[in-house]
């Protein structure tokens, strides 16, 4: 991670201030990385979810992280058995939030509800926890103030969407992560910042939903991203983070 990171780096500052780029999808900037990451040996799937109630700790993960991991894949199609970019069902979509988090959880939702720490009620589910409904046949995640993100069925794409069920409609609240923590606390891999990863996810969604011109450093969220990453909140290194993303897609493709 660190030499990916400094590899980007080294882009943006090769990069003209005035590059041009069309944004592209978040998801399809996440695989790239994800395709970099993996083929350097840096970054690993290194903890495992417990089916005995504990939360995975000190890795740096928190809630509010698999929340942005997860919104990268916003527009992905459904697809029954998917697991990618490409196309994703919902516990696949799960599945690859937490892998790109660093934790590895099972495949099926028979096997996800079981992971984690028990949430009592849905007034106390907190941002990054697993909601499974239908029966145990749909799961999805908590992204606060009463909305989810899931792959809703053949026909629609990954999507935010408001909590349409209640208490009695859900089947089990699984906890994985804890919901607030030091989001800067190293993985146990290398001594990375798992949080690093999360940011670029982050990033890499808000620039595949704006355009150049709507980038500026007034965006709080995005001058807060910009600032983890090092580097200024400028309209001109929106315009290099842009350049940077495509080149880096580009590559991997």
């Amino acid at each position: 991670m660190v030499s990916t990171i400094q590899q980007i780096q080294a882009q943006l500052a090769s990069l003209s201030p005035a590059a041009q780029t069309t944004p592209g999808s978040g998801a399809a900037f996440a695989d790239a990385l994800s395709g970099a990451t993996a083929t350097s040996g840096t970054v690993e799937t290194s903890k495992t979810a417990s089916t005995d109630g504990a939360l995975i700790d000190g890795g740096g993960v928190t809630g509010d992280e698999v929340v942005a991991a997860a919104k990268q894949y916003v527009g992905v199609p459904y697809v029954f058995g998917g697991e990618s970019s490409s196309g994703m069902d919902c516990s696949g979509l799960v599945q690859k939030t937490f892998s790109d988090l660093g934790i590895s959880v099972p495949r099926l939702v028979h096997e996800q509800q079981t992971v984690g720490q028990k949430v009592d009620s849905l007034k106390d589910a907190k941002p990054g926890d697993l909601i499974v409904l239908n029966g145990g046949d749909h799961i999805a995640i908590y992204a606060g103030d009463d909305t989810v993100i899931h792959a809703p069925y053949e026909g629609r794409t990954v999507s935010v969407q408001k909590a349409w069920f209640t208490d009695k409609d859900i089947v089990t609240i699984r906890r994985i992560v804890p919901a607030t923590g030091d989001a800067t606390a190293a993985a146990s891999t290398g001594g990375v910042a798992v949080s690093t990863t999360a940011n670029l996810a982050a990033l890499s969604a808000m620039l595949g939903q704006g355009t150049s011109s709507s980038l500026s450093g007034s965006d709080t969220s995005l001058s807060s991203l910009l600032s983890t990453l090092g580097v200024s909140g400028s309209s001109s290194t929106a315009q290099q983070l842009l350049a940077a993303r495509a080149s880096i897609t580009g590559a991997a493709g």
